[in-house]
């Protein structure tokens, strides 16, 4: 009988603290947290190709691990996903997941210090801290979109990018200062990174402090959404390995969300890694080692301004405009992957755009598509999707960079000839739904 007025009494302190906090400031706190751990991951990662060459790494296990790193960050979303939504610990997951990432970073400047033992470690902490992400994200995601529903999804999701890439541009500048200062020794640029992650820890409880029911934004309740979880309207309750697996398969989810999630699949298998080309501009001595942190900085600078700017085209244009998407993944191989310096960095540029356009507005396009209460599950069945292409894209790639360039350019433009036109038939498609 004390359940009513614990709701009640939960209410109240939700509708106090969005008195205190406004939805724009939920999300720029949302937008600072990920500004400091993309310091820390995207810092790494800058340097993933570079540290696993000097460690001796081959261009196949360079993509490889860069492949599997970003297929357990997507996988593993179909496990983190459902649990989010079975069990409401959105705030829970999301901590752990930036937890881990805060930890195994730094520990990679370690890895020069242990002799034969150095790659193995190296490539386990970069699927850990690709794990982390794994973790937090469909939280994390889910939680944003209840606020940025206030505000405008493509706005909201836009600006959390947008600060999300400010991050990923200062994280591998402040790691080429590092590198630079140590004369090309890279595990110092790995250690500086405690820093930033610290930070990104202290500025998450402190929202979680204040915002711990982000959902009164979008006028639903933490309990209204839990007990939807449980038997959304017209799916009935599933408990259970059974019902954890028809969750993971997205069972009840929207048809169009399955054509989005194969177009989206490919177009991420088809992202030649940065891991890849990192190790291209090392091994061909294109630039310095010091230079790649600069020249992946310059990337997300570009990542950046497409996520901001493709955010605000969303709102008036709707999923039409990831119809670039395909075409700027094509021209990523001839481009970066060039033997000439000022081609290979264009292609890196054209990456980075790439890139921006499809990890910022896909996340609000799946959102239109799928309620709040199953959310963070379509959330980690689209990414286990991503994932699987992901890790095939990363091998694929390694595999004929070192036998044929032309047949990877061949490849890549054929997978995403596919992807546009899956993409041309689901926008059409939720065009012409029914409202």
């Amino acid at each position: 009988m004390t359940e009513p007025a614990a709701t009640d009494a939960t209410a109240a302190a939700a509708a106090s603290t969005t008195r205190r906090w406004s939805a724009w400031r939920v999300v720029w706190w949302f937008g600072f947290v990920s500004l400091a751990a993309d310091m820390v991951y995207e810092g790494a990662r800058s340097m993933y190709g570079p540290l696993l060459a000097s460690l001796g790494a081959s261009a196949l296990v360079v993509g490889l691990v860069t492949g599997a790193g970003e297929a357990m960050a997507l996988v593993l979303r179909l496990v983190f996903g459902p649990l989010a939504d079975r069990t409401g610990r959105y705030w829970g997951l999301t901590i752990a997941g930036y937890g881990l990432t805060a930890v195994c970073v730094p520990l990679l400047a370690v890895t020069p210090f242990v002799g034969g033992a150095g790659l193995v470690l190296a490539a386990v902490l970069i699927l850990l801290e690709r794990s982390g992400k794994a973790v937090r994200s469909p939280s994390k995601s889910a939680l944003l979109a209840h606020v940025a529903t206030a505000v405008g999804r493509g706005r909201g999701f836009g600006l959390h990018k947008a600060l999300d890439q400010v991050g990923a541009l200062s994280g591998p500048l402040l790691v080429a200062a590092v590198v630079a200062a140590a004369s090309g020794v890279i595990w110092p640029g790995m250690a500086v990174l405690a820093i930033p992650g610290a930070v990104a820890m202290l500025l998450l409880f402190v929202i979680r402090s204040r915002v711990p029911d982000p959902s009164v934004y979008d006028g639903t309740s933490a309990a209204t959404a839990a007990s939807e979880t449980v038997a959304a309207p017209g799916v009935p309750a599933r408990r259970g390995l059974r019902g954890w697996f028809a969750d993971a398969v997205g069972s009840g989810l929207p048809r169009e969300f399955f054509g989005y999630a194969l177009a989206a699949g490919l177009t991420t298998g088809g992202l030649v890694t940065f891991g890849i080309l990192g190790y291209h501009l090392t091994v061909d001595r294109l630039v310095p080692v010091a230079a790649v942190p600069v020249v992946y900085a310059g990337a997300m600078g570009v990542e950046a301004l497409a996520a901001l700017g493709v955010g605000l085209v969303y709102d008036r244009r709707g999923g039409a405009v990831l119809y670039a998407v395909p075409v700027l993944v094509a021209l990523v191989p001839p481009l970066a992957l060039s033997g000439t310096v000022w081609v290979a960095l264009v292609g890196v540029a054209v990456w980075g755009l790439a890139y921006g356009v499809q990890d910022s507005t896909v996340k609000a396009l799946v959102a239109e598509v799928v309620e709040a209460p199953r959310r963070a599950t379509a959330y980690g069945v689209f990414a286990g999707v991503q994932g699987a292409f992901a890790i095939v894209g990363g091998v694929v790639a390694g595999w004929l960079y070192d036998r044929s360039l032309p047949a990877l350019v061949v490849v890549v433009a054929v997978s995403q000839v596919v992807a546009l036109a899956l993409l041309v038939r689901t926008v059409h498609t939720l065009h012409h739904r029914p409202a």
